[in-house]
C-alpha cells in the first residue's frame, strides 16, 4: 500500500447507506487505530458524502484506492497493510 515515510489519506464515506451499512464501526476502528497502534504509515483521515457508490457500500478509499463492501474484519487488513497493524480489542467484528 505505502511505505512506511509516505502519507496515506483515508477517505471515510458518510453517506447514508454506507454509514449504516458499516462505516459509523469502521470509523470507530480508524479513530482507535491511529490514536493507538503506533503504525509506522502516517495517515490522514478524512471523510466525505456519498459518492454514488452505494450498491456497493460500505466504501472506504485508502491511498487513492477505493474499496467497496469494507467490513471491520477487511478494514482490519487494509490497515494491517499500512504498517503495524491494530490492536485486537480495538472495534468490533
Amino acid at each position: 500500500m505505502s511505505s512506511n515515510n509516505e502519507a496515506v489519506e483515508i477517505v471515510v464515506c458518510y453517506g447514508t447507506s454506507c454509514f449504516a451499512r458499516g462505516n459509523a464501526e469502521n470509523l470507530d476502528l480508524l479513530n482507535a487505530y491511529l490514536q493507538g497502534s503506533g503504525s509506522n504509515a502516517t495517515v490522514s483521515l478524512t471523510g466525505k458524502l456519498c459518492q454514488g457508490e452505494c450498491m456497493d457500500g460500505p466504501n472506504l478509499m485508502i491511498g487513492g484506492k477505493l474499496h467497496h463492501g469494507v467490513t471491520a474484519e477487511v478494514l482490519r487488513e487494509l490497515l494491517h497493510q499500512l504498517g503495524t497493524p491494530p490492536e485486537a480489542g480495538h472495534g468490533t467484528a
